[in-house]
């Protein structure tokens, strides 16, 4: 058994999430038992999240997606009442990692990503910026279009959006994790190949055709499945508890 109160601490200091202005707040949302031994991690703390993990006796629920967003109304009402009263009713802890997690250089999306798929990572989104959220990189070897596109839906388990921007061979490319289409310009000041976000809009059609850079929307939920196992693995190392992955599919 492990206090709760030091891993989370742990976590907060290991992901730096002093460092990050963010949306929501980082570590601990809603306080249940003071000792964990069983953590479970997923990506979203949605009601089947909560369920899934009351079902598997977990003592803290690990997630990136967690609540208390800004500009949300601050009301516990309807569907924030039940999440939360759920958890309070099994005295599970919830603590969440937004954009810390997105950005750790070890245990983060981004960098999960790129190990999941085989790429080498050349740099950040953001070159001058020690705390870019997206990165770039380099296929091990050229490929088409299609191929990646192949690449990411046979690595990831969906078909990605795929919108060409060129004819080229594809070799060079940045990528971040999530909701992050409004960064396409940015990889396109890189001068790179090819961008991966998760969500796509509709204007990031325009952008990768008028600017020569091909676009993949591989899926917001699809590609940020990858850190918060990471890190629930390294807890594993460190602390001794039990951890389990259940994955919620989310198509977007």
């Amino acid at each position: 058994m492990t206090a709760c109160a030091e891993l989370v601490a742990y976590c907060n200091n290991l992901l730096d999430c002093n460092a990050f202005q963010d949306y929501c707040p980082n570590g601990l949302q809603v306080e249940g038992r003071p000792q964990v031994s069983r953590v479970v991690t997923g990506v979203t703390a949605s009601q089947a999240m909560i369920e899934a993990a009351v079902e598997a006796g977990a003592d803290l629920l690990l997630v990136h997606h967690g609540y208390f967003w800004r500009g949300e109304a601050a009301p516990i009402t309807g569907l924030k009442q039940r999440r939360i009263r759920a958890l309070l009713e099994n005295d599970i802890n919830l603590a969440a990692y937004h954009l810390p997690l997105d950005a750790h250089a070890k245990y983060g999306n981004n960098v999960q990503l790129a190990e999941v798929l085989g790429w080498q990572i050349t740099g950040g989104l953001e070159p001058s910026n020690p705390r870019s959220i997206g990165l770039q990189g380099e296929l091990a070897q050229e490929l088409s279009g299609e191929e990646l596109a192949d690449q990411l839906a046979a690595k990831l388990g969906r078909t990605p959006m795929f919108i060409a921007g060129h004819d080229r061979p594809v070799k060079r490319l940045a990528w971040c994790t999530g909701g992050a289409q409004g960064y396409i310009e940015k990889a396109v000041a890189l001068g790179v190949d090819a961008f991966i976000s998760g969500e796509v809009s509709e204007q990031t059609y325009h952008i990768a055709r008028e600017c020569g850079i091909h676009y993949y929307a591989a899926g917001h939920h699809a590609t940020e499945r990858y850190g918060v196992q990471a890190l629930g693995e390294h807890l594993v190392e460190r602390f001794g508890v039990e951890h389990q992955f259940i994955d919620i599919d989310n198509p977007v």
